[in-house]
């Protein structure tokens, strides 16, 4: 392991995490497309790289910084690294992280969230960040043993409203109720938003869209000047 487990959450606390990912069919959907921007979110300071897909996760496994990685497959409500198989693929691939479903949905491998958490420790010791969409799921999810709880799926899995931005109330609730680190990520999209998820009780803030995706915004531009136009 490139780093130790206190060092991975001594990165990651006051830090900022960039989402490098890239939809299937899209220009900058090319592993090494996504580890160069992996690369430059790096030189502007960022304390983190979050990546989707083997490939990609063995593309920037060598950037000095730890390595969220995941891997989304399948049509079904858990899609994001859904099994304990896929989970042991993405740590041999390189991860220091390897973000799974934190909800508490059926799998489609029908482990448990605890039965595929420790699945995962008995094939590597990286560490587990779960993926939540409410204060029950990340409750659940640290008494499984993750060793770090996101708000990646606030307002995706009917139990929250999707916020317009942060889902500051639910990160509050998980620094209150929750012990393990905490990272805000979902629908953060400017420096301020980030600021506020910080102040609401967030160890860390993750941010894709925002800063990896050009389509989206490029798309929050044009539709900024066409509104004005047509005013």
């Amino acid at each position: 392991m490139r780093f130790t487990p206190a060092e991975i959450v001594d990165r990651l606390r006051g830090g900022l995490t960039v989402s490098c990912q890239a939809y299937p069919g899209e220009a900058m959907r090319d592993p090494r497309t996504m580890a160069q921007v992996a690369q430059a979110a790096i030189v502007g300071g960022a304390a983190a790289i979050r990546v989707q897909g083997i490939a990609d996760i063995r593309a920037v496994s060598e950037l000095p910084v730890p390595i969220i990685g995941l891997w989304k497959d399948g049509d079904d409500e858990v899609f994001i690294t859904p099994t304990a198989e896929h989970a042991r693929a993405v740590a041999d691939a390189g991860a220091d992280i390897v973000a799974i479903d934190g909800t508490r949905r059926p799998r489609p491998d029908g482990l448990t969230l605890t039965e595929t958490i420790a699945q995962i420790r008995a094939h590597s010791d990286v560490l587990i960040m779960a993926d939540c969409g409410s204060l029950d799921d990340a409750i659940a999810a640290e008494a499984a043993g993750a060793d770090i709880l996101g708000t990646t799926l606030s307002g995706y899995t009917g139990e929250r409203p999707k916020t317009e931005g942060p889902d500051l109330e639910l990160i509050a609730q998980f620094a209150e109720h929750c012990s393990r680190p905490i990272v805000a990520e979902g629908r953060v999209h400017s420096p301020a938003q980030a600021a506020a998820a910080l102040a609401a009780g967030a160890d860390s803030v993750c941010v894709g869209t925002a800063i990896t995706h050009p389509s989206t915004i490029t798309s929050w531009f044009v539709a900024a000047i066409a509104k004005e136009a047509n005013e």
